[in-house]
């Protein structure tokens, strides 16, 4: 069963503390290689950076991308390319995609969002089915995006499914914000609101574990008005006058 946990804002490093410790409950509960798929992008890779400084066992750590741009891995655009550049030195197992391969069960899948709802490479146009057949499938979305015009090989939603522990990160922008928020209340066809149909919240139909990371973004103006007025938290003023959520009020319970 899928654990449940909401962490609302949370930084860099909290994220790190608590990837580490996941990763050390699979780690201590088996005697052999655990397996996670983690996605690329501008917010997961910082993460990463953190995360790989941490005092783990990585050599018994399989890191698979849970979907990738079909370039070479030295290409600049490859996913598998900078995951194994940043965990392979500490002796983790960087595992391509490969469209045949045998899925695993994952220890942990960690996903991202795109603006317009796809996770992974999964695609509004790509029409991403929840009891998809294919574990892995190859895919070129329409329109190809500007800033990374590739076919794509990806997990389909069952592979990303079969995990102990899911991880969502979202950038902490409007526009994500927006659709992320549109995805739980309504049955549309994003992708996101697959995988939310079977991760759980308090207030959404959500299980797993969402995090919205932006040092920047994070208790603006800016992200205090792009959250939906009804479930906006509430504010206090601190003694040196910054504004500051109320987290233990704020924050959903599983």
């Amino acid at each position: 069963m899928i654990s449940v946990k909401f962490i609302e804002n949370a930084g860099t490093t909290a994220i790190a503390d608590w990837l580490e410790e996941q990763l050390c409950q699979s780690l201590n509960s088996s005697t052999g290689m655990i397996k996670i798929n983690v996605p690329g992008g501008s917010t997961p890779f910082p993460i990463m950076e953190d995360l790989v400084s941490r005092d783990l066992d990585w050599t018994r750590i399989a890191i698979f991308p849970g979907d990738d741009r079909i370039v070479s891995e030295n290409h600049k655009a490859s996913n598998t390319g900078k995951i194994r550049a940043i965990f392979e030195p500490r002796g983790a197992v960087i595992t391509p995609l490969t469209p045949d391969m045998v899925v695993p069960e994952w220890a942990l899948s960690w996903l991202g969002m795109g603006a317009d709802g796809h996770i992974a490479s999964l695609f509004p146009n790509t029409n991403p089915e929840i009891d998809d057949r294919k574990k892995v499938r190859c895919l070129t979305p329409e329109p190809l995006p500007e800033n990374a015009p590739f076919d794509r090989i990806t997990l389909t939603i069952p592979a990303l499914l079969n995990s102990s522990q899911i991880l969502f990160t979202l950038g902490g922008s409007t526009e994500k914000l927006e659709v992320f928020s549109e995805a739980l209340k309504t049955k549309n066809k994003l992708p996101v609101f697959c995988i939310g149909d079977v991760v759980r919240h308090r207030l959404y139909p959500f299980r797993g574990v969402i995090v919205d990371v932006d040092p920047e973004f994070d208790n603006t103006e800016e992200w205090y008005a792009a959250i939906p007025e009804d479930i906006r938290p509430e504010r206090v003023i601190a003694q040196h006058g910054t504004p500051k959520r109320v987290d233990a009020d704020a924050m959903p319970q599983s």
